[in-house]
């Protein structure tokens, strides 16, 4: 697997161990079905969220955040409904987006993480 290929499940697994940090379960990772992929589920006492990745050398072009279009979050909410279809919860959800800046990849010592709670309905 060439490195390319391990950056995306890096960026995720630092975004779990964040959420770990702040006292989220993660409930599911790389949740697949015909609508699209959820790159985490993670819950706390009050929230059931679906957490978007966005993993990048650096802003100079646009943030992270950016690349979650309206198109990708329409997909995103298609995904979460079918999950919750499967999964019935008393958990209100939600949609979070972690960016994560790593200018030399994989071999940034101190990545950095922004969690955007709630960045869109």
């Amino acid at each position: 697997m060439s490195t390319s290929n391990l950056l995306g499940p890096w960026g995720e697994a630092l975004a779990a161990e964040y959420l770990r940090k702040k006292r989220y379960t993660i409930v599911a990772s790389q949740f697949r079905c015909r609508f699209g992929e959820i790159d985490l589920i993670a819950k706390n006492r009050q929230y059931l969220v679906f957490v978007e990745v966005k993993l990048r050398k650096n802003s100079s072009f646009a943030q992270a955040r950016e690349f979650v279009d309206l198109k990708k979050q329409a997909r995103l909410r298609k995904t979460a409904m079918l999950y919750l279809s499967c999964h019935p919860t008393d958990l209100q959800p939600r949609f979070d987006v972690i960016e994560i800046y790593a200018p030399q990849g994989m071999e940034t010592r101190k990545p950095e993480l922004n969690h955007l709670e709630d960045a869109f309905t």
